[in-house]
């Protein structure tokens, strides 16, 4: 896989080993825009790499330094993601600029650059996480048109929910909304709908904004491994 050298200077030290792999879309215009802000120092944003459309892949941080792209969030109660992660942007004009299809070039390079990275890293398939997963009340990326499940053959994530949504029929709310916490989302009881939100769109985007539903509460009991 060729990788294109972009240096962005918006780094610092990170402190800490790696354990996870943060997925983004740019959700700008074009690509071009999007690679511009990252380098800007101004911005203060950034990434470890950027994927276009076409699968051209650029590196802006070293995998060694923080970069900045997570912001504020957590995962299982751990904050500070950008310490431990690598951040992936992925070209896509998102929802405020007509989201759309990521293209097969693009998800084969995302896939290859993941591979490398796993040689590197043995990121485990549990901690590649969206950016709407650790930040659900900020983010919706990579959103729900992202092809998780090419990720998941690959054996570098976990797929979305595929099994029998009815079998969510008797799972109770309390055990639905625990499940939710369990696997790592900042669900507190009460102020849990941007996490169950950002849920769907990663495991099961057929039932986004439709609440606990059967699918739902099936999804997250498998998940959740409860």
């Amino acid at each position: 896989m060729k990788i294109i050298e972009a240096p962005s200077p918006n780094f610092d030290q990170r402190g800490r080993s790696i354990d996870s792999v943060i997925l983004h879309y740019t959700g700008m215009k074009t690509g071009a825009e999007a690679l511009e802000r990252l380098c800007d120092p101004a911005a203060k944003v950034s990434a470890h790499y950027l994927v276009e459309e076409n699968g051209d892949t650029y590196k802006l941080v070293d995998e060694a330094c923080r970069a900045w792209h997570a912001g504020v969030g957590s995962w299982k109660g751990e904050v500070d993601i950008n310490a431990r992660s690598i951040g992936i942007e992925i070209v896509n004009p998102g929802h405020e600029w007509g989201y759309r299809n990521f293209p097969d070039p693009q998800i084969d390079s995302v896939i290859s650059l993941m591979r490398s990275i796993n040689q590197r890293h043995d990121i485990a398939p549990e901690r590649v996480l969206a950016h709407s997963d650790i930040a659900p009340r900020r983010k919706e990326d990579p959103g729900e048109k992202f092809p998780w499940q090419n990720l998941a053959d690959e054996g570098l994530a976990i797929a979305p929910f595929r099994g029998d949504q009815k079998s969510g029929n008797a799972v109770e709310y309390a055990d639905a909304l625990k499940a939710l916490s369990m696997i790592g989302y900042d669900a507190p009881a009460g102020d849990h709908a941007a996490a169950l939100l950002a849920f769907q769109r990663r495991f099961c985007p057929q039932s986004l904004g439709q609440g606990f539903d059967a699918r739902t509460k099936a999804a997250l009991i498998v998940i959740s491994g409860g």
